[in-house]
């Protein structure tokens, strides 16, 4: 039940900074995680398996925690999109650098997530955190019942909130430092991403070159077939050494500025989200406060005593 995963606990059994996904393993249509966390106490391991239905039953029950004190005002660490075995175009750009076909980079936004999530203040101490690094058992398999923070992201909520100018002025410039961010941040992610994709396309480029020179090596006895034979044999090597190079420099860009600029467009959209439930807020305490303004005397003074 989503009341008993809502527990707090001191603190995680495992150290935050020794939870790696060491493994993701494809079946079908399903991909599976392997989680491997440190015991604080003495020299063991947890091993579980994890599945993406389980790291979204993690981050709803992070999201329900409505009543903890100062979880309104917490920027939650984004959950990577859901990646697909065989995506289509459409869900490769929504992916973007995860969803290029390999497996690491969604290793390492995973194992990312986790860390953030269990070295986090308040959002640690959350049992259902401990249950996710710990237990045998499948927790995405148990119903979470949607939450707060899912129902205030929906699309006509934004449009009537979102424009309501903040009473604070440096929230209101967060909003708007925010909204610029968001978008050139996306913008560079995008076209890093396509220049990443393009030294692949070059890198394929070059293993056809030298496929094709080893084609046009010669067996025979004549000098100038034999000499034309050494010449395709060396150039097809510098093609291979191209190759190699080329793409030792797309996996580096993948993995260093690739991976960072995904988070970070990943976090302004989750700073964005947190900025619209004080908006939400903001709209709620106007509209009580001038229900409250128009109440009659003897219902303000009952309200009153209701409040002392």
């Amino acid at each position: 039940m989503m009341e008993e995963v809502k527990e707090v606990t001191p603190n995680l059994s495992v150290s935050c900074h020794n939870i790696n996904v060491t493994d993701v393993v494809k079946d079908g249509e399903t991909l599976t995680f392997v989680v491997v966390s440190k015991k604080l106490s003495g020299t063991g391991e947890y091993h579980v398996d994890r599945t993406y239905d389980d790291f979204e039953w993690l981050q709803q029950h992070l999201f329900a925690q409505e009543d903890e004190p100062g979880i309104q005002g917490v920027i939650f660490p984004p959950l990577p999109v859901k990646a697909h075995v065989n995506p289509s175009v459409k869900a490769i750009k929504q992916l973007g650098f995860l969803g290029i076909d390999q497996w690491e980079p969604y290793r390492v936004a995973m194992e990312t997530y986790l860390r953030q999530v269990a070295s986090h203040a308040i959002l640690s101490k959350n049992k259902a955190v401990e249950i996710f690094l710990t237990s045998s058992d499948p927790p995405g398999r148990q119903k979470a019942r949607k939450n707060i923070f899912n129902r205030l992201s929906q699309a006509m909520e934004e449009l009537r909130k979102e424009s309501h100018k903040d009473v604070d002025d440096f929230f209101q410039t967060e909003r708007d430092h925010n909204l610029t961010l968001t978008g050139y941040t996306k913008t560079a992610a995008e076209r890093f991403l396509d220049v990443v994709l393009t030294e692949q396309k070059i890198a394929v480029a070059f293993t056809h070159f030298s496929t094709a020179l080893h084609l046009c090596v010669e067996p025979g006895e004549d000098p100038d077939k034999e000499a034309f034979s050494k010449v395709c044999v060396k150039l097809s090597e510098v093609f291979d050494t191209m190759k190699t190079s080329i793409t030792s420099v797309a996996e580096n860009n993948l993995s260093t500025l690739g991976l960072g600029l995904d988070m970070d467009s990943r976090y302004q959209e989750a700073e964005k989200e947190m900025l619209f439930r004080r908006t939400c807020k903001l709209v709620e305490l106007e509209a009580a406060s001038r229900n409250a303004e128009r109440a009659k005397p003897g219902k303000k003074a009952a309200v009153a005593v209701l409040l002392c």
